[in-house]
């Protein structure tokens, strides 16, 4: 390994794969240069810092950028380093968790929803409720030939006129509630 420093600009950079080229300044070839050779950098480097750096020359005789430095950027300690992306580990893993916790909360809800729709109890006393309801309505109804949601004037009519008379054409998705896009939409 060159003792000697070197110093060069950062020409490229691939942040996703962590390497890049630096342009010597003599300017006869770039220098690969890994994120490894930054380890004690308090951030990766981006194209056009400055960097200082020994060469090293592998086997193959191929040369890298080692023990690197950003000109003008804070060096950190290892122990800092390690404690920071402890940290980060940490604050990933309460991100993770609040996101689990929030989806469990949303599941939570909806089962709670679906239960109190879909509860036959509460369906039956409805259901009776309104019914008693449409009787009392249903007297002042009579069958006179209509047919369709549009002759309607109330959802009351409407379930009578299902109910009772013949031939009407209220329930298009044959679930029991006639006119659900005029009249009886709750």
């Amino acid at each position: 390994m060159n003792n000697n420093l070197k110093k060069g600009k950062l020409k490229r950079w691939n942040d996703d794969k962590g390497f890049g080229f630096i342009g010597s300044e003599g300017g006869r070839r770039d220098i690969f240069i890994h994120i490894s050779a930054l380890k004690r950098m308090s951030r990766r480097p981006v194209v056009g810092d400055v960097i200082t750096y020994q060469v090293h020359t592998d086997n193959d005789r191929k040369q890298r950028a080692v023990n690197a430095k950003i000109e003008g950027v804070k060096e950190i300690s290892l122990g800092s380093r390690k404690k920071y992306v402890k940290q980060k580990k940490e604050i990933n893993w309460i991100a993770k968790t609040l996101s689990v916790l929030l989806l469990v909360g949303i599941g939570f809800v909806t089962y709670v929803k679906y239960v109190k729709n879909n509860d036959p109890q509460r369906r039956a006393t409805t259901s009776i409720s309104s019914y008693a309801i449409e009787e009392q309505n249903a007297e002042s109804y009579s069958c006179a030939g209509k047919v369709y949601c549009s002759e309607m004037t109330s959802c009351d009519e409407a379930k009578f006129y299902q109910r009772n008379c013949p031939g009407t054409k209220m329930d298009g998705d044959g679930d029991g509630i006639p006119c659900e896009s005029q009249w009886c939409s709750w």
